[in-house]
């Protein structure tokens, strides 16, 4: 059995993307490492490089942002990158820029691979999910957070990614996958005050244009940390790959997790949800095979 890793990313230093991280927490279940780099105003590239594994293989793309608008660009990229994958390879596990694995996941995740392989059925793999807020202290447990996403999917280049990289379609048709008892630990809003502006402007010129995109430039972007619904402490490890960005972190956040800030519609919801495990009227990107 053979599975590539894939992953699309552009100018990680300026917008502060553990890129680095993502890559090598799936590195070790790889064969190969497909990293797609678009133009890059930082030094990216070296950062990537200085990983300094060879299973590595760094391909170069211009984001197209003026064709690609509302986000699309970020599919398109990660189409580009997934048609690189060796069409030796059984299965492609997709990470984005600011997720990683922890080691505790990759046996049920390679026995996961194997054990569908030659189960044609199964078009992808379906992970639970850990949204990180703030800081490495605190995941958010509400509606607001995606539970799961796909994100290792059959070597099959029929299957594209879908509007803003997010999931994976076969056309319009949604894939069908299989649920595993693993997660992504997702990252991207475990930031300094200063980055999240960064990251904002980077999110605004992939998703607005022209006037739109100055006009959000202009705006006040300092993100306030304490306009969430619900939040829970976090109790369990962080990848070991986190050690060294977890020890350098550089901000401190005192956040009242006690409180809840809901309407009453999704304060329901929240609870029913946290009654019975589920999540009504979720909207699914996906069709789980039983």
């Amino acid at each position: 059995m053979r599975i590539s890793g894939f992953t699309i990313i552009k100018n990680a230093i300026l917008n502060d993307y553990p890129v680095a991280e993502a890559i090598c927490s799936i590195l070790p279940m790889v064969d190969e490492m497909i990293v797609l780099i678009g133009d890059c105003k930082d030094d990216t590239v070296q950062l990537i490089e200085g990983i300094a594994s060879p299973k590595i293989k760094i391909h170069h793309s211009v984001w197209d942002t003026v064709t690609h608008t509302n986000g699309t660009v970020l599919a398109a990229e990660t189409n580009k990158a997934f048609n690189l994958v060796d069409a030796s390879s059984d299965w492609a596990f997709y990470i984005q820029a600011d997720e990683a694995v922890h080691e505790q996941y990759h046996k049920i995740i390679e026995q996961a691979c194997g054990q569908y392989k030659s189960d044609k059925r199964v078009e992808g793999l379906l992970f639970k999910y850990l949204h990180f807020y703030g800081t490495y202290d605190f995941t958010g447990d509400s509606r607001k957070w995606y539970a799961n996403e796909v994100r290792v999917i059959r070597n099959d280049k029929k299957i594209t990614s879908y509007r803003d990289a997010q999931g994976f379609r076969v056309g319009e048709r949604k894939l069908n996958v299989k649920m595993i008892e693993a997660y992504i630990y997702h990252y991207g809003w475990v930031r300094s005050v200063e980055t999240i502006r960064a990251k904002n402007i980077h999110v605004a010129e992939v998703w607005h244009r022209d006037i739109a995109l100055e006009k959000y430039k202009l705006s006040d972007m300092d993100y306030n940390f304490e306009n969430f619904d619900s939040l829970v402490l976090f109790t369990g490890t962080h990848p070991a790959v986190y050690k060294k960005r977890i020890k350098e972190k550089n901000w401190h956040l005192e956040l009242d997790i006690s409180k809840k800030h809901f309407s009453f519609k999704n304060k329901l919801l929240y609870y029913v949800e946290k009654l019975t495990g589920k999540r009504l009227f979720n909207f699914r990107n996906y069709k789980i095979i039983r």
